[in-house]
């Protein structure tokens, strides 16, 4: 059984206290197949998918994404761009923010992972592995 001591400390601790902060960035026009091979290469699950410009979002693209939409119905990796595929714009939490907040936001916005922004640089990702493994027992 979870003490409620160990519970509240993980409710309490901050995104920047247990976020992944090797963030791996790649350009929305490669191919998926790149993206599979550098997800492969850093032993990463997702990617940030770099803005065209200062005005632009920035995206996401997932493991679950190549699965579920390359995949699934059986399109080539390498003749779909990673554009077409990724998420955008990106749920972001501040780096302060209350895992408690952190977890709730993703559950509410059916998310595994949220990146860690601090108005003015991607600092991190923050994933419910990263959370779950605060949980100590």
């Amino acid at each position: 059984m979870i003490s409620k001591k160990c519970l509240r400390d993980v409710r309490f601790s901050r995104a920047y206290d247990v976020m992944t902060k090797n963030v791996v960035y790649i350009e929305g026009k490669a191919t998926v197949a790149d993206a599979i091979d550098l997800m492969r290469k850093k032993k990463v699950s997702s990617l940030i998918v770099n803005r065209r410009d200062h005005s632009d979002a920035w995206g996401i693209v997932t493991r679950k994404d190549v699965v579920n939409k390359i995949v699934d119905p059986g399109k080539d990796p390498y003749r779909v761009k990673v554009f077409e595929i990724m998420s955008k714009p990106l749920v972001t939490v501040s780096p302060g923010l209350s895992l408690k907040y952190c977890a709730r936001l993703m559950h509410t916005t059916g998310i595994r992972r949220a990146v860690v922004f601090d108005g003015k640089d991607i600092m991190g990702i923050l994933s419910n592995t990263d959370i779950f493994n605060t949980i100590k027992i």
